[in-house]
């Protein structure tokens, strides 16, 4: 039975319809006509709003890119103002120092050297106001230069603009490469490395062009691949790098004018750096690179393993069966990760993972944060970093000269330069160490000499030879007694610091057609072993008492560029250009074994325990990572995008920390191998890190011209 509600009764008159009012069905008619209309003016201004909204926020987007690019143009006019300003104080020191000494000639009442020497005088003067005159056109120029490509690229953005107008508003990354400052070679940084001949940002020794890493997403740089991952941001990508290659054509151009009035006003050598053992390196990588040489895999080199990591550092004996790495993804656009999982600086950011908790207020929470501290700017690559035993210091080597800094102030504190090295070609400083006291600074260098400064007399107190090749890597022992150092020459040596001799070569029994140059050595915390990283993927231990081969680890599929103890010794860390950082159980060859001498450790190759471990380079007993005495790769360290090339372990032992050709430094849990941030705050590879030994404070070195410190906090 239907509801009595909808029982209306008829409002019209019952009779004939012309006993009715005769206007009621017009204005009906007109009123439902007017609703039509107004309904379809309010969906029509309901639309405009909609495009209007859209267009307002890619106009903002366009506003800030173009204020962005104002901002790098600005502070590029800035250091062409101050580079200026020098070479107009250098002439003018010059002129003066000419004034006086033909004063001082005329008031002895001699001849300035005869009228050839004032006319070479005359002519020098007028030359230095030539070349300044061309400096101040050049300077003209390029900023002529400038503004006609910042024309060009608006026009092309208006053209763009008209052709995808019906596509809807524009979601371009502008406020990821370009307000981060990241993916472009520095052009705010004077006399910093010239770019590629593709337009690329050139290598860490400003000699291997470096594609941008892969996946990282914002700061992938010109001809970087992996990112955003849609079809939108590809485009963008492609139009991006179109527009970096147009800029670095032009860039390059000046940038090599300027070079070469500066190493002609400055006296100085700036040559490409060196190309070390290219004969070396495999078929992929041509060119030198800022670290030792590659040499090819053997085909003896077993296949990684597919698990991963343990459950705790150092991990159980009993740890047989790996867990796989709990997949992290770091690699994406900041300005799609909360704001609770990131950090953004004016140069640099990071990505933090989540910690799995969620705070009060719902977020959720990160295991650590990041801080810029200071940026120490130098005249070249900046090959590594060190800090000093109490953490008060930080010394950095680069071409010729090794620096020390007051970690606190930022303050540059010594210079220390041989005047007695050859002064052709480059002299590149690979490895700087303090020693424990703090009163001493061991150089490696390239001319195959380990140099030990008297730090407070700024004077060479001894001078280590016996290397024949470059020194790659240095370590002082806990109490300063002795110092070892890796060479490409295939042997670590350990020297005695009392009396300036060799203590042990520790050699490495190859056949010679595998190129095993040493490329990292470290002391372990009790002094009892030393181990190495080496160029066949290998990394050795030796027994520092003896001089005996004690460990072979085996499961790198490339070479091992650095190494690093735990704290408490019982652990090893290796990184490769594989990309993965390795955790190495080294507790069995620390074990006494049967018959052995007291505090002795029993050889390889002799009797005693030991997993077989046969086949050349690289290879490992049973497919499996391990050494020949037991020791066992427990956890691997997957994620960066290119070769590891550095890493180290906080005083503490809770962080692994590794830095990579892909421009980032990654800070690893050390008792899960996850990754918890992400950094990237360096425009070319983090070739050299350090922990500080008393603080949580990072040291970072790159091909980028920079050294910079970092503050690290737990939450």
């Amino acid at each position: 039975m239907s509801s009595t509600i909808y029982n209306h009764k008829h409002l019209q008159p019952t009779g004939a319809a012309t006993q009715g009012p005769a206007h009621q069905g017009p204005i009906l008619t007109r009123l439902d006509h007017a609703f039509d209309t107004i309904r379809a003016e309010f969906d029509t201004l309901q639309s405009e709003v909609l495009s209007l909204r859209a267009q307002r926020d890619e106009y903002e987007t366009k506003i800030n890119s173009q204020v962005n690019e104002a901002n790098v143009i600005r502070q590029s006019l800035y250091e062409l103002e101050t580079q200026h300003s020098k070479i107009q104080q250098q002439y003018q020191d010059e002129m003066r120092a000419l004034r006086a000494e033909l004063d001082s000639y005329k008031r002895r009442g001699q001849e300035p050297l005869g009228l050839a020497s004032l006319n070479r005088d005359r002519e020098r003067e007028r030359d230095l106001a030539v070349r300044e005159q061309q400096l101040a056109h050049r300077d003209l120029r390029e900023r002529d230069a400038i503004r006609e490509r910042d024309a060009r690229e608006r026009e092309r953005e208006r053209d763009r603009d008209i052709v995808m107008a019906p596509a809807g508003p524009s979601r371009g990354d502008a406020l990821g490469r370009e307000a981060l400052g990241l993916g472009r070679p520095p052009v705010n940084m004077p006399g910093g490395p010239p770019p590629g001949p593709g337009g690329e940002p050139l290598g860490s020794l400003a000699l291997t062009p470096h594609p941008g890493p892969v996946g990282l997403g914002v700061g992938a740089g010109p001809g970087g691949g992996g990112g955003y991952g849609d079809p939108f941001y590809s485009r963008e990508r492609e139009r991006e790098r179109e527009r970096e290659r147009d800029r670095d054509r032009e860039r390059s151009v000046l940038d090599r004018e300027r070079e070469r009035d500066r190493d002609r006003e400055r006296d100085r050598d700036g040559r490409e750096v060196k190309r070390i053992k290219t004969e070396r390196m495999k078929s992929d990588r041509q060119g030198p690179q800022p670290y030792p040489p590659t040499p090819a895999p053997t085909t003896s080199s077993a296949a990684e393993p597919q698990s991963g990591p343990g459950a705790a550092l150092p991990p159980p004996q009993s740890s047989t069966n790996p867990m796989p790495p709990m997949p992290v993804d770091l690699s994406m656009d900041p300005h799609s990760v909360p704001p609770e999982l990131k950090k953004e600086g004016q140069d640099w950011f990071a990505i933090f993972t989540p910690s799995g908790a969620e705070g009060r207020d719902g977020q959720k929470k990160r295991a650590l944060d990041v801080q810029l501290v200071h940026t120490l700017m130098h005249e070249s690559v900046v090959c590594c970093v060190r800090f000093s035993a109490d953490g008060k210091f930080l010394a950095t080597g680069c071409n010729r000269t090794a620096q020390i800094y007051d970690t606190k102030t930022g303050k540059k504190t010594c210079v220390l330069v041989d005047e007695q090295a050859s002064k052709t070609g480059d002299l590149y400083i690979r490895s700087v160490c303090f020693s424990p006291d703090g009163k001493f600074l061991a150089t490696g260098a390239e001319d195959k000499q380990i140099r030990i400064w008297d730090i407070a007399q700024n004077r060479i107190r001894t001078i280590f030879e016996g290397h024949q090749q470059e020194i790659y890597s240095l370590d002082f022992s806990r109490d300063g007694r002795l110092i070892v150092s890796g060479s490409g020459d295939r042997t670590a040596r350990i020297w005695d610091m009392s009396d300036g001799t060799i203590n042990k070569i520790l050699t490495i029994p190859e056949p010679e057609n595998v190129d095993a140059g040493v490329t990292s050595v470290c002391i372990s915390p009790d002094g009892r072993l030393v181990a190495a990283g080496s160029l066949d993927t290998v990394v050795r231990i030796w027994d520092v008492q003896t001089g005996q081969l004690v460990e072979r680890l085996k499961g790198h599929r490339d070479s091992v560029y650095s190494v690093a103890f735990t704290p408490d010794g019982f652990g090893l860390v290796s990184g490769s250009l594989d990309k993965t950082l390795k955790y190495w159980d080294v507790r069995p060859i620390l074990r006494r074994e049967g018959g052995a001498a007291p505090g002795a450790l029993t050889p390889v190759g002799k009797n005693g325990g030991g997993g077989g471990g046969g086949g050349g380079p690289g290879g490992s007993a049973g497919g499996k990572d391990g050494g020949e005495k037991g020791s066992q790769c427990t956890m691997n360290f997957t994620g960066h995008k290119d070769y590891v090339l550095s890493v180290a372990v906080s005083h503490d032992g809770k962080w692994v920390v590794s830095g990579s050709k892909d421009r980032g430094v990654q800070f690893w849990d050390a008792k899960t191998a996850v990754a918890q941030c992400m950094l990237q705050g360096h425009k070319n590879s983090v070739i050299s890190i350090d922990l500080s030994p008393a603080g949580n404070v990072l040291a970072t070195g790159s091909g980028d011209w920079q050294a910079r410190i970092w503050s690290y906090q737990t939450l």
